[in-house]
């Protein structure tokens, strides 16, 4: 298995080296053919990364699995990226030290485990730098997406796979590295990255899965970019205070907990419908950051719920209660990106009626806005609890009330 293991790494490493050689070689003709494309392409950068680790044990089957003969979760990644090298045109992009951005494709092989299936995750992707020096640069940076083939949860045939119930995820990237400048084109890379997969329990189970291990990253800029060249003065900012409304809905699947209809029936579950209103004071206290306070009303048809059985058939249990209504309150902080915004906001339940599923007093919510004009925005947020499990997530939209005027972004 070690030396499979080996291979399939190595193949991975040649593919990266191929990947690069034939995509500089034909680039560099491109660009040798005709100048006048440098001027085009010139802020592009072609990105790649392999990463090798363990599967966090996270739940109780992965848990079991790493106990069983010594056996773990290994698995190997690979991934492309096509960004953009900002140059500065913008004041944000100034404050945050020239940032790169763009799209990637993501790919995952489990090697002691084809239960997990071959993951393929399309995101977009953040890139920017936390401190400059000569030729290293230390990063950070963030990708957002969605996965798709997964081997789902399947009481028939998969049983064991309770991390994800759907073939389908949120895929979310959260890593740091130290890069190195090789050349004018390329760029080395070391670091380490913790990735979340879930599908929000849009489908249950939905325990997640979670990586976190070291990545190796080779970049190829057609055209170096100095940013000591190109800075322009920054307006003084001015703080200001808002107030965000926001409506959001969603759904939840609970998979029924009776003996009295099939296992397919039973697995397949019951849809639950979700929605809230939620009001956050923010104040901007420079370029980049937001904090705030909140208070969210949810309702949540899954909550203390009751499903019935008719001639084999699940029935939830339909109309408003109100014992599923709670009251939350929530310290908020927003990292501005231009027009994006990440939004983090851990929430404490002040008022919910008991339940016996045992759900903890507390949430997270991590979210990613974009604003629509002036004052509008739209958003997905994923809440979860005990930092690792997703309840659901929340589709929004809302608007922004300004209560002083802003500087210029």
């Amino acid at each position: 298995m070690k030396v499979k293991k080996f291979q399939l790494f190595y193949q991975l490493k040649k593919l990266i080296f191929c990947f690069y050689l034939i995509l500089s070689c034909g680039i560099t003709n491109v660009i040798a053919e005709n100048p006048d494309t440098l001027k085009i392409r010139m802020n592009l950068i072609i990105s790649g990364y392999a990463q090798y680790g363990e599967v966090l044990a996270t739940n109780p089957y992965l848990k079991q699995a790493n106990t069983l003969n010594n056996a773990t979760n290994e698995f190997a990644a690979l991934s492309f990226q096509l960004l953009k090298q900002t140059t500065g045109k913008n004041s944000w992009e100034q404050k945050f030290g020239y940032p790169r951005y763009g799209i990637g494709i993501y790919s995952a092989s489990f090697f002691n485990n084809n239960l997990f299936g071959t993951p393929i995750a399309l995101y977009g992707v953040f890139k920017a730098p936390f401190k400059r020096w000569n030729k290293f640069s230390l990063n950070y940076e963030a990708g957002f997406g969605f996965t798709f083939n997964w081997e789902a949860f399947n009481p028939a045939e998969n049983n064991y796979n309770i991390s994800l119930g759907a073939d389908q995820s949120v895929f979310i990237d959260l890593g740091a590295n130290l890069s190195y400048e090789l050349s004018r084109h390329f760029d080395l890379g070391f670091g380490y990255s913790f990735t979340h997969f879930s599908n929000g329990a849009l489908k249950s189970p939905n325990f997640g899965l979670n990586t976190f291990s070291p990545k190796i990253s080779l970049e190829y800029r057609i055209n170096r970019f100095n940013p000591h060249l190109d800075k322009h003065s920054i307006p003084p900012f001015i703080k200001n205070t808002s107030i965000d409304f926001s409506i959001f809905g969603g759904a939840k699947n609970v998979i029924y907990k009776g003996n009295d209809v099939d296992t397919i029936t039973k697995y397949k579950g019951v849809y639950y419908p979700i929605y809230g209103f939620t009001t956050v004071i923010n104040r901007q206290v420079n370029y980049k950051s937001k904090l705030g306070f909140g208070m969210s009303l949810s309702y949540d048809g899954s909550y203390n719920s009751t499903v019935f059985v008719d001639n084999g058939e699940l029935e939830p249990t339909d109309g408003f209660h109100g014992n599923k209504l709670s009251i939350s309150v929530f310290p908020s902080y927003e990292l501005i990106i231009n027009k994006l915004s990440v939004v983090v906001q851990p929430g404490f339940y002040l008022l919910r009626k008991h339940s016996t599923n045992k759900e903890p007093a507390t949430y997270q919510r991590l979210g990613i806005h974009y604003q629509i004009g002036s004052n509008l925005f739209a958003g997905i947020n994923l809440r979860a609890y005990n930092y690792h499990v997703s309840d659901f997530i929340e589709w929004t939209i809302g608007y922004r009330l300004d209560l002083q005027k802003k500087a210029d972004k």
